[in-house]
């Protein structure tokens, strides 16, 4: 008789490796070293910037959209980010991000609901960093993994990609463009 009972540890070894390889083929930040226009954070955000998002699910299917008026500051060395999230049904959010330089490409972050600091870093015209938040999903909290990466384009908008993962599997991903607004003449 034909025995199958190396089928269920040969598929889990399998789907183990696709896993550790999908964690590792992460483009690093350096390959955008060069690239222009060159983003530099607290360069762009400083002033009243809008972002307008959406949430798209595993399929693409897109759950939520948004927008966001963010207000950015300079204190001292650290760029304050005051983003109002108001998305589509109504609901509105708010998270500060206070960002401190530690190195000429190289940032530390945190707000009130993301988990310990943030290391980023940006490179030519990208930003990338990579944090825990949790989410509430169908009435429970869940911690995702988001790997957040910013593109300064040529036109001064800046596109931001964020993959939602949980254990290393994306779930949801994330698409704004930002715009900086015009300063008031008085």
């Amino acid at each position: 008789m034909y025995k199958t009972a190396w089928l269920p540890r040969t598929l889990l070894a399998l789907l183990a490796t696709m896993l550790l390889l999908a964690g590792c083929s992460s483009v690093e930040i350096e390959r955008y070293a060069g690239t222009t226009p060159r983003l530099d954070i607290a360069e762009y955000f400083v002033g009243e910037t809008r972002a307008w998002g959406m949430v798209q699910d595993y399929s693409g299917e897109v759950q939520r959209r948004f927008t966001v008026d963010i207000q950015g500051r300079l204190d001292g060395n650290t760029l304050v980010l005051d983003e109002r999230f108001t998305y589509a049904d109504g609901d509105t959010d708010r998270r500060v991000w206070r960002f401190e330089r530690a190195g000429e490409d190289r940032w530390r972050g945190r707000a009130d609901d993301v988990e310990g600091i943030v290391e980023a870093r940006q490179a030519g015209h990208a930003f990338h960093m990579r944090y825990p938040l949790e989410v509430r999903v169908g009435g429970r909290d869940i911690t995702f993994t988001m790997d957040d990466w910013m593109y300064l384009q040529p036109d001064a908008r800046l596109i931001n990609r964020t993959a939602m993962t949980k254990f290393g599997v994306t779930l949801a991903e994330i698409t704004l463009i930002f715009e900086r607004r015009a300063e008031t003449k008085e």
